[in-house]
This record gives C-alpha cells, structure tokens and sequence, in this order.
C-alpha cells in the first residue's frame, strides 16, 4: 500500500475519459454551461459571442470544444484548435469553478494551461472572476466540501 495520498481521479476513471467520443464529451459538457446560463448562473459577456473555446480535464484524458453564439453556449463539433484553450486537473478546475482558486494563482503555479488568444483569455479571466457563484455553489465552498 501506498503511503502516498492520491488526490486524482482513479485510474480507471482516466481510461474511461481517454476513450470517450469528443463529441460525446462535448455534448454533456455544453449542455451543464447552457443549463448555468438559463438558469442565470453564468451568462457569457457579449465579447465571446462568435469565439471558440476548449477546455480539457488532463488526468481524464476529456476535451470540451464550444463557441458561444447569441449568447447561448453551442458544441464546436469539428474543433481542432479553437481560439482559446484551457487545460487542468479536475480538483484545479473544480477549485476555480467554485471559487477557491482564483486562475492566476492557478495559472502561475503551473497548473492551469492557457494557450490561444491572450487577450480573450483575459476576458474569460475577468468575467469567471466576477460571475456570482449560485447560492448551492457558495454554501459548499463555506462548507469546505
């Protein structure tokens, strides 16, 4: 037995992602950012509309490829490269997404991957830092859990 402690996904999990179709992942991935923004959760400034972005969950292997148009989070189906790409482990993009980590300290650590447009990074950036955290969302990262 190890007596190192992981804090990953198992590593079954990890072959699991490896394999699944991009559209698939692609498709569920959307369809959680479309449900946040009907629900008021997080709705995309008006610079993103027409761009394209990837992010990928690195120890299970998943990438997530959309555009945002109209306001509206769309799956960019045949995305190989997009304008902006971000790229973490799952407990990083969690930490962010609940309000723990903020993306430069992330990012300067080496554990948030950016790459594309600089400048739109920013705009995403700025805008996830602002957006309201939704009340479940809050009382989980007060919880610690």
């Amino acid at each position: 037995m190890s007596s190192a402690l992981n804090l990953g996904p198992p590593a079954w999990l990890a072959r699991v992602g490896r394999r699944l179709p991009a559209p698939f992942v692609s498709l569920h991935f959307v369809a959680g950012l479309e449900l946040s923004r009907r629900l008021n959760w997080l709705q995309p400034p008006a610079e993103l509309d027409g761009r394209s972005f990837a992010i990928t969950i690195e120890d299970l292997g998943l990438r997530s490829a959309f555009t945002v148009r109209g306001g509206a989070f769309r799956p960019a189906w045949d995305r190989a490269t997009c304008d902006l790409e971000l790229g973490a482990k799952l407990a990083d993009l969690v930490s962010l997404v609940r309000g723990q980590t903020d993306a430069d300290t992330l990012f300067f650590q080496r554990r948030l991957r950016i790459s594309g447009d600089t400048e739109l990074g920013l705009i995403v950036k700025n805008w996830l830092d602002a957006a309201p955290r939704p009340a479940w969302l809050e009382r989980l990262r007060g919880a610690g859990g």
